[in-house]
């Protein structure tokens, strides 16, 4: 799984669980911060929602779950 196609499943997630846009999902969700797997073994990825309190818990509950799928993500 690469970033790009994370950050296409979150979005397809929020859309298809919250409702809304694609594009207002883009904004809040922002980018997926990738970190080297050496020294984060479990889950090298991270997204910081910008959104209203409801929003950003929709993305934290939804991240839960696509960490488990998916802990280790490549760039791109």
């Amino acid at each position: 799984m690469t970033s790009a196609m994370l950050h296409d499943l979150f979005l397809s997630t929020l859309v298809k669980l919250a409702g809304g846009n694609r594009r207002r999902w883009r904004l809040v969700l922002g980018e997926i911060r990738l970190y080297d797997p050496a020294t984060h073994p479990h889950c090298n990825w991270s997204v910081t929602p910008t959104g209203a309190a409801g929003e950003n818990d929709t993305i934290e509950r939804i991240a839960d779950d696509l960490r488990l799928r998916y802990p280790i993500v490549t760039a791109g």
